[in-house]
């Protein structure tokens, strides 16, 4: 796994920021700059292992599933 570069600044003058970040705040302000880079996953991802506290096998999970689906039937 490579290291995560991160980059924070703090009490950076907002006339250092490019324009287009810059348009919401008034001259003279102080930000917090983070700058991190980008790592696009795929969106099921993020819930990976969201649950994993609760030990649930595959097949039970499915189990579950079925059941709950079987109600509706």
């Amino acid at each position: 796994m490579t290291e995560l570069k991160k980059i924070i600044l703090d009490d950076y003058p907002v006339e250092n920021l490019p324009e287009d970040m810059r348009q919401d705040f008034e001259p003279g302000e102080r930000v917090r700059v983070t700058v991190e880079p980008y790592r696009k996953e795929p969106r099921y991802l993020r819930f990976h292992g969201i649950a994993a506290h609760k030990k649930t096998t595959i097949e039970e999970a499915v189990a579950r599933v079925r059941a709950l689906r079987d109600e509706w039937d």
